[in-house]
This record gives C-alpha cells, sequence and structure tokens, in this order.
C-alpha cells in the first residue's frame, strides 16, 4: 500500500493555524499526485473550542462530512489523509471503529492512508483529550486497513532555517512533552512524540513545526517534496 495513487487528499491542520497556511503545501501535493486536494476549513475559533471535547466532535464530525465526499468521487475507492501538529492526533479517534467522545467515526471505511506531521502523539504530559487518544486509540489500532506514516522534523536550532522562537523555546518544549532529558526535534515537538508508534517512520532535516519555528517547515514546498516522496516508497 506504499505507492500514492492519485486518490483526493484531505489536510487537517494545527492548533489555531487557519487552511490558507496549508495553500503552498495543497498546491505541491496536487501537482505531485494529480489527485484533488482539500483543507478542513478552521478559524482560530474553532480551535480554541477544540479545548472542550465539542470542539473536537465539532471538528471531526466536518472532517467526516469531507472525507466522505471526496471518498465518494475517488477512482480508488478511498482518500488520503494528512494531519499536521495537534490535527495529526485528531485524526487517529476517527480512523477508529472504537466509540471516541460520544462518536463512533469508523473512517478508515473512507481512508486508507494517515500521515502526520510533527504530531505530539506520544507524551508523558498531554492535555486532558490527547491522552484519551493514546488511552482509547494507541499506536495504530487500523493498521490492517490504513498505511499509517509519521513524519518528524528534525532542527538544528544554530542553523539559519531556526527562528528565534525555536531557540528561546524548543528545549523547554520538548521537556513539557517528554519530561526531563535533552531531546531534538522541529523546534516544538520531539522527534519521539511525532513518531507515532506502529507507523512508518520518516524525518526530515532541518524543518521546523510551522513559519513560527523556522524558514522551512513541513508546508514548505521543498519539504513536501521530500517527505511525501519517502511516503511514495
Amino acid at each position: 500500500m506504499h505507492g500514492l495513487p492519485d486518490q483526493p487528499v484531505l489536510i487537517l491542520g494545527g492548533f489555531l493555524i487557519t487552511d490558507e497556511a496549508y495553500a503552498v503545501m495543497a498546491s505541491r501535493i496536487q501537482a505531485l499526485s494529480g489527485g484533488q486536494v482539500e483543507i478542513v476549513p478552521m478559524s482560530r475559533l474553532d480551535w480554541l473550542r477544540t479545548s472542550a471535547a465539542s470542539g473536537w466532535t465539532r471538528c471531526l464530525d466536518r472532517v467526516d462530512a469531507m472525507a466522505r465526499r471526496l471518498q465518494a468521487g475517488s477512482s480508488t475507492g478511498r482518500i488520503t489523509l494528512i494531519g499536521h501538529s495537534s490535527g495529526g492526533v485528531m485524526l487517529r479517534p476517527y480512523l477508529s471503529e472504537l466509540p471516541f467522545l460520544g462518536r463512533r467515526y469508523g473512517g478508515s471505511r473512507w481512508c486508507n492512508r494517515l500521515i502526520t506531521l510533527g504530531s505530539p502523539h506520544q507524551a508523558q504530559r498531554a492535555t486532558p483529550l490527547r491522552a484519551q487518544v493514546d488511552q482509547d486509540c494507541p499506536g495504530c489500532p487500523w493498521a490492517d486497513q490504513v498505511d499509517a506514516i509519521a513524519v518528524a522534523g528534525v532542527l538544528d536550532l544554530s542553523s539559519a532555517t531556526a527562528s528565534w522562537v525555536s531557540r528561546r523555546s524548543a528545549d523547554r518544549s520538548y521537556r513539557q512533552i517528554n519530561g526531563p532529558g535533552e531531546w531534538r526535534g522541529d523546534g516544538l515537538v520531539p522527534v519521539e512524540s511525532a513518531l507515532l508508534r506502529d507507523a512508518r517512520p520518516i524525518t526530515v532535516a532541518d524543518t521546523a513545526h510551522g513559519g513560527l519555528f523556522g524558514s522551512s517547515w513541513y508546508g514548505s514546498a521543498d519539504r513536501v517534496d521530500q517527505w511525501w516522496t519517502a511516503a511514495c516508497r
């Protein structure tokens, strides 16, 4: 299942990041794959609401409606899901047949591929809802139906790519997620957290979590080329 046909792609972004930030990513994936690419529309208010369970279900209901519509027009009968940061964590229970927050989505019926980008999957210190994902849906329980690919960025904080935000806050952020120790990551999420258990791991060098954290991030055209090509192998 490693080859990526020209099936539709649906992107769910990260916390407080609105859909226009993913325009370059969507355009590049469409050029590389030939498939239709759409972005789940999320305002900053929508993201702030995800601090509560009702905000999560509101977001995943939106994902579900778009996934079903894209799947109906897919030549393969399936779609690819991409989740950046928190979006990647939220898509895990969406794929599951098990109930989550009062919903049973079973998104693996429509989606046969999940790519997560810098998502804080495993964390010693997680928000209650993220912790519930790992409790109810650890690793990739739908791996027999979905090809899961986890992408982690490795940002050299002394490089020209890293922003002053990364240089100032990365170490503290890594410890907040992973606990005490020396960690490496994308300026916000450590590698060990981003590489989801049971998923195919991909690491991309000199890649920041987002535009705030560095000049080249998962959504930059050249970085998209790297992780998308690696996922195709």
